[in-house]
């Protein structure tokens, strides 16, 4: 059973082939140099990029899995959520494929693929019932997996997604972009205790998150501290990378909070993280130390963490076990498509 994976979401091109359980191949091509001039995404330059990219991140996918086009099976493709326009480079390749190769399109949520990442290259998956937590620029959300097509929301973002809320405050202490690794980079340097941030929802007796708030609160500590200092640059470096580790606190504190009460609440056999946001170093760090006591942890390795074509091919196989395939005539991308 081979299956090609399509991702073009976002940012990133993606392709990936696999064997059964076993990825031959996973060729990612970044758009982070095109849009960090603008401090963020481009839609319209995000879905050029994807077109220049496909075509050639396909053939260079299937040479390295030393396969041909018609060795296919069927072919996994992100249909949302995400920028339509980057969206439709996807689906529209995946349905061209599909046609001429006679194959089946597998359909993928943006979102659950992410904690697919969980079950590549690992000896000892994760058992049901689980549950996930995705933290990425556009998703944060808790879901308990019951098996692997029985899924419940448990709670999301109310406005801002954790990863969202990092890039624009990374755009306001002037760290670049993208923000998510900018911020780590400061924090690692600054005094976590320096600014006493909140932690929205935090105390509420559900799942769902909010960071507009935080990131708001942000912006007002940099008109006091900043913009009116008299001090000199490097202190004012200084203070910035404490805010930024006081902002990481901030953010990592509610999403564990969360998560703990998840776990005491459902008793899971396993806690999955997922997203881009996965790759964040204190997230990781805080997790081991305060949920692997609890249940079993599983981290994906970072290069599984943003956008690729391995998560969506992975999904892919154990939705094509229970056979939920379609005909290319009836896929469409869903910009806002939510876990079924």
């Amino acid at each position: 059973m081979i299956i090609l994976g399509i991702e073009t979401s976002c940012d990133e091109t993606a392709v990936a082939v696999l064997k059964d359980s076993n990825l031959l191949s996973n060729i990612v091509a970044s758009q982070t140099d095109l849009h960090r001039e603008f401090g963020g995404i481009v839609p319209e330059v995000a879905a050029r990029a994807h077109t220049e990219k496909m075509i050639p991140l396909l053939n260079h996918a299937l040479k390295e899995a030393e396969i041909e086009l018609g060795d296919i099976d069927a072919i996994a493709v992100t249909s949302g959520p995400g920028l339509i326009g980057s969206l439709l480079v996807g689906v529209s390749t995946a349905k061209v494929l599909a046609y001429s190769l006679n194959k089946k399109i597998i359909p993928i949520n943006h979102v659950e693929a992410h904690l697919y990442a969980a079950w590549i290259e690992t000896k000892k998956p994760p058992q049901f019932p689980a549950i996930g937590l995705v933290v990425s620029g556009g998703h944060t959300e808790l879901i308990l997996m019951k098996s692997h097509s029985d899924y419940q929301l448990l709670g999301a973002t109310l406005d801002d997604a954790a990863g969202e809320a990092f890039d624009k405050v990374a755009k306001l202490l002037e760290l670049g972009y993208p923000g998510g690794p900018a911020i780590s980079e400061a924090a690692e340097k600054g005094n976590s205790k320096a600014f006493d941030l909140p932690r929205p929802m935090i105390g509420q007796d559900n799942f769902d998150f909010s960071f507009a708030g935080l990131k708001t609160a942000v912006l007002y500590l940099i008109r006091d501290k900043f913009q009116s200092s008299s001090v000199s640059k490097t202190l004012r470096l200084f203070s910035k990378n404490d805010l930024a580790a006081s902002f990481q606190e901030a953010i990592v504190d509610v999403l564990i909070e969360k998560s703990i009460r998840a776990i005491k609440k459902y008793h899971p056999k396993s806690f999955i993280l997922g997203g881009g946001v996965a790759a964040n170093s204190e997230l990781r760090r805080e997790l081991e130390k305060r949920v692997s006591s609890l249940t079993k942890l599983y981290l994906p390795p970072t290069k599984f963490c943003t956008d690729n074509g391995a998560i969506v091919a992975m999904n892919g196989y154990f939705k094509m076990r229970k056979g939920k395939m379609i005909d290319w005539q009836k896929l469409e991308a869903d910009p806002v498509a939510e876990i079924e």
